[in-house]
């Protein structure tokens, strides 16, 4: 679907958008009563009440809440990454995030942009949030200091630097509209639209992604200064975020929630922070009006969180596969598949490969390459000398222009060599032509020969040959 037709079918729908007014008027006031509000707009608050309701919250390092206890503040303190805020922010602004100590010294630390930040440049901040610069209403606020939750391997490949995270809408116990907030480089490594990051939403049932929208309104298919798509990334833990969801909105007596919650490494899902007044951006990345949902689900009798999540998943959630194999022509697969290879001499043979949204090529074991005939090619790449070409290394990238001049077309089905730089050292790998099957389609490409011996797939799927395909990694 192109940008212009997105944009067309959403307002095309018009009457079921929520606007600013009809949120703060018909949701905001009537339901999110005074005392509710002041919770939400106190994190620290907030995030001990989540805590006693059984609600995983991201660990308090420390909090200054005057400039007497801001001058006696012990730097040392701190850990080596860390997350600075305001009590009472709005919109991401006044959030720093750091994620080492800068080497050699005690004084300074590394942001997610790659700066230099000294004490002399946290307390500057920490005046500021003080002094109310990123406040509500510009008044009097606390800076505290919580842990930096560590970035998931599943999500990894999706976010720059910073930690995405998951915003879901609550009304009335029920899970109404939810979406992935991924950052950027523009956002600085925050996963905040208003800054540059992405949002992405998400069917209810499966916890799968649809559209995306970059900022405001720019709609986007892809990672930035990549192919990864956008669309058919399976949320790990969905079900458990979603009763997560619930749980805070009963715990902080919200009756119109935005819920931000992360997933942290190590401890799963972990809640961010509560929303009073979600914002609206949710709407486009769905390309649906949060207002019909809503009044699906007014003056519902919810009794539990169960009750209340499995209804947001049955009202809002739909055949999410099978419309992303119409709507986009690719399949959708999982990160482990099988796969056939057509070696030489008509001989196939079918293996488990790993699908790699991470690895740009395609790889086969050594093993695996001589089955299928090429034992020939791998033999005599191994005879070449590869010492009388110098170094490998990034400063010696020609290398491979001067192996390819001398043996392509030399060594039987060597198509070119290639060199990887991996945590393991620099290698230099033969390239072969290669034909296999993955979900009944056919794949004619190049790939890597590499010992795999000690690995657990002898086969690994690069983003080269994912084209035709959408990955859930829950499959």
């Amino acid at each position: 679907m192109t940008s212009l037709n997105f944009m067309f079918e959403f307002f095309r729908a018009g009457s079921s958008i929520l606007g600013m007014n009809a949120r703060n008027l018909t949701y905001v006031r009537p339901h999110n009563l005074s005392g509710a509000k002041k919770l939400a707009d106190d994190k620290i608050l907030s995030k001990r009440i989540l805590k006693k309701n059984s609600v995983p919250v991201p660990r308090l390092i420390a909090k200054v809440s005057s400039i007497s206890t801001l001058e006696k503040f012990d730097w040392t303190t701190l850990p080596e990454s860390f997350v600075l805020k305001p009590n009472q922010g709005l919109g991401g602004a006044g959030i720093v995030i750091v994620y080492a100590k800068k080497k050699g010294r005690n004084d300074a630390w590394i942001k997610s942009s790659g700066s230099i930040l000294t004490v002399k440049d946290i307390k500057e901040h920490v005046r500021n949030i003080l002094d109310g610069a990123f406040s509500l209403s510009n008044s009097p606020d606390i800076a505290f200091f919580e842990e930096r939750l560590k970035l998931s391997s599943e999500l990894k490949p999706y976010a720059y630097r910073g930690i995405p995270d998951i915003r879901i809408v609550i009304y009335n116990k029920v899970p109404v509209m939810a979406m992935l907030r991924l950052p950027t480089k523009e956002s600085d490594g925050k996963a905040n639209l208003q800054q540059g990051g992405i949002g992405v939403g998400i069917d209810m049932a499966t916890g799968t992604t649809t559209t995306a929208v970059q900022g405001k309104s720019k709609i986007v298919e892809y990672i930035p200064g990549s192919r990864m798509l956008l669309r058919g990334i399976k949320i790990p833990h969905w079900d458990e975020m979603l009763h997560l969801a619930v749980k805070a909105q009963i715990a902080s007596g919200l009756g119109f929630l935005g819920a931000d919650i992360a997933l942290d490494r190590d401890r799963g899902p972990v809640f961010l922070e509560l929303n009073a007044r979600p914002g609206l951006s949710i709407q486009v990345a769905n390309t649906a009006g949060l207002k019909k949902r809503l009044e699906r689900v007014e003056g519902l009798d919810i009794k539990t969180v169960e009750r209340g999540v499995t209804v947001g998943k049955n009202l809002f959630g739909g055949e999410i596969e099978q419309e992303l194999e119409e709507t986009s022509g690719k399949k959708v697969i999982g990160s482990i598949e099988k796969i056939t290879l057509h070696g030489k001499n008509t001989k196939k043979i079918e293996v488990e490969a790993k699908v790699d949204t991470g690895a740009d090529s395609t790889s086969i074991d050594e093993k695996l390459a001589c089955e299928l005939g090429f034992e020939e090619t791998l033999n005599a790449f191994k005879k070449i000398n590869l010492a009388d070409y110098g170094e490998i290394s990034e400063k010696n990238a020609d290398i491979k222009t001067k192996i390819n001049d001398d043996y392509s077309g030399k060594i039987p089905d060597l198509e070119n060599v290639t060199i990887a730089w991996s945590s393991s050292g620099v290698t230099i790998r033969p390239v072969i032509k290669l034909t296999f099957e993955m979900d009944k389609k056919t794949i004619k490409t190049k790939v890597n020969i590499v010992d795999r011996t000690n690995l657990k797939y002898p086969m690994i799927i690069g983003k080269k040959n994912l084209h035709k395909f959408l990955v859930d990694v829950s499959k």
